[in-house]
């Protein structure tokens, strides 16, 4: 069977198992006394629809025509295919339109008991043991009759993950004179070669801990010490090693974590010359480590770390920020003396804090009074203070609070009027820091238009808060099936909480994520108008998608109208993509 008939055989499986998922999907939702079985046969067929999307990719490659296990499989996908097709009819069978939509509230009846279930697992694992076999076969032997040279960028990029990046640029770095003390710290650790090659900085949301790793990984770029930098800089040095480790193995990127940080870091670190690397000084920076999602991955990223210590001839340093969350706090227990030193951000003397605050805002409000043509005794100084207090040791409130008095379509005097009202309040310092801007929204307004609001801003800002990749406002539009003038007019008061570009086809996303923890707080539902239910949220935007998706402006064959459709993504202009895949539908 030629490679062209394979392709067709597997891309007929693919398509059919996403048919399948999708109909198990919507049965999960409508049924309640079967969800185990549906989750099982759904995870059964996404499971085999990815080994099948990476033998896909293969069949795309050049040197297709050595892929003899997987041109011997067409028989078992033509198999799996009338099995799927047969899969699927029962799962449609009786079913009308109107009896399918999940939004006209109408359960469905699961048409297999538990015992079928279990059979149709089994047979389509066997199918998942096949392929994966045949890929195995292929892949092993693509990589011992490598002929290809590789480079770095065969590496995949974490768009926005850099300091520097365009994402990044309107997050400031610690203004002058403020933070001395911490960054003076953390350049003499950085220096200290006998030292704990670790420098954790943990502390609550809202520390300031992101705008220091901002400053100081700037200091550590402009030295030529920032690790990070320096692997994608041209010339000699770790390059060679790394491009070894890709050519060994051009899917080093998809490896466990332990696999990439070994043959990616450890092995050329330790190959480069002695001359090359004896007196230089590099530090990673990571910041945020907690809001990576997987506790397994954050453990798994401590301990890799941890080895850093016994890369020579160079020295490598890691500097850490986080909150105190308790797998973080954890993996730093379990690592042997001497590996770390930690700073607690919030628990820096309350002098330094109230001193760098102070500063931060004397900056900012000067700057807002000059813009707005106030008059010079704007503000009190007694108000700065107030302002102050109200702040430690959380610098997110001082910085929400002036870009809530410097948004233009607002009078700076009363905003700051109305948030002092708040000093007097028993309530917790994240409520302090967002509710003047919550309550503005919905101020002078009655009952009936306030539900309006609410609903329109659990529905958008809701939206926004719970996706996994930030959105424009005109895939937010096209997502939520609503006009670009209902979100725009939603986020024009928000701009003090929210990342909003001037340019629609740019991503909305938080400027801090305590103002999701503030929206998401469970304790608020029910009692606060813009309180957002996480699980409602998620489910809202499902059904959305779903709907998006089947709809004329989703999801159509061979969107890119490409001459081969077995062609892998990554053969695939990046600009093509963007143009024939909406955003909101990928």
């Amino acid at each position: 069977m030629d490679g062209l008939s394979t392709a067709a055989s597997v891309i007929a499986v693919i398509n059919i198992s996403a048919k399948v998922a999708t109909l198990c999907f919507q049965y999960s939702a409508a049924v309640k006394d079967a969800k185990e079985d549906i989750e099982r046969l759904r995870k059964k067929v996404v499971d085999i629809t990815d080994v099948l999307e990476e033998l896909k990719q293969l069949l795309g490659q050049p040197n297709e025509t050595r892929l003899s296990a997987t041109h011997k499989l067409v028989d078992s996908l033509k198999e799996c295919l009338r099995q799927l097709q047969e899969l699927e009819t029962k799962l449609k069978l009786g079913k009308t339109r109107k009896a399918l939509s999940w939004y006209g509230g109408r359960a469905l009846k699961w048409p297999f008991k538990s015992k079928e279930v279990e059979k149709i697992v089994a047979n389509l694992e066997k199918y998942e043991q096949t392929f994966s076999l045949s890929l195995q076969i292929d892949q092993t032997g693509l990589i011992l009759d490598l002929d290809q040279k590789f480079d770095l960028a065969k590496l995949p990029v974490a768009g926005g993950a850099s300091f520097d990046s365009h994402m990044e640029e309107h997050n400031g770095t610690c203004l002058a004179n403020t933070r001395v003390e911490l960054q003076h710290q953390i350049m003499e650790w950085a220096k200290n070669r006998d030292g704990k090659h670790i420098f954790w900085l943990r502390g609550m949301a809202g520390t300031g801990k992101s705008t220091i790793a901002r400053t100081v990984a700037r200091s550590f770029a402009d030295k030529g010490q920032l690790g990070a930098s320096f692997f994608f800089k041209k010339g000699e040095g770790l390059r060679p090693g790394i491009r070894r480790a890709i050519a060994a193995e051009p899917a080093i990127a998809e490896k466990a974590l332990k696999d990439q940080f070994v043959k990616l870091i450890l092995q050329p670190l330790s190959e480069t010359k002695q001359t090359f690397l004896q007196n230089m000084d590099f530090v990673v920076m990571i910041d945020a480590l907690d809001e990576c999602e997987r506790e397994e991955d954050i453990r798994a990223i401590l301990r890799l770390l941890e080895q850093t210590k016994d890369i020579k001839p160079a020295s490598l340093r890691v500097f850490v920020t986080s909150r105190p969350e308790l797998p973080i706090r954890l993996g730093f227990k379990q690592m042997s003396d001497g590996t770390y030193r930690d700073l607690i951000l919030h628990e820096v003397a309350r002098k330094t804090i109230e001193r760098d605050i102070t500063l931060f805002l004397d900056d900012e409000l000067v700057k807002i009074r000059e813009q707005r043509s106030l008059d010079a005794s704007w503000p009190e100084q007694g108000h700065i203070q107030t302002l102050v207090n109200m702040a430690v040791p959380l610098f997110i409130f001082a910085a929400t609070v002036c870009r809530f008095l410097a948004e233009a379509n607002g009078n700076p005097r009363r905003r700051l009027n109305d948030i002092l009202k708040y000093d007097a309040e028993e309530i917790s310092k994240q409520d302090v820091t967002y509710l003047p801007i919550m309550n503005h929204l919905f101020s002078g307004h009655g009952e009936r238009e306030k539900e309006k609001l609410s609903l329109e801003f659990r529905n958008i800002v809701g939206s926004i808060v719970v996706l996994e990749t930030p959105l424009s406002i005109i895939s937010l539009a096209a997502l939520l099936d609503l006009p670009k003038e209902d979100i725009r007019c939603t986020l024009d008061s928000l701009h003090s909480v929210l990342s909003i570009p001037p340019d629609e086809r740019l991503p909305v996303g938080l400027l801090h994520l305590s103002f999701r923890d503030f929206l998401l707080d469970s304790q608020k539902r029910g009692t606060s108008p813009f309180c957002v239910d996480e699980s409602e949220a998620h489910k809202k935007l499902a059904t959305e998608c779903l709907q998006l998706l089947s709809s004329s402006k989703g999801l159509k064959q061979n969107m890119c109208n490409l001459s081969s459709p077995s062609s892998p993504r990554s053969d695939i202009d990046k600009q093509l993509l963007d143009e024939t895949l909406p955003a909101a539908t990928k």
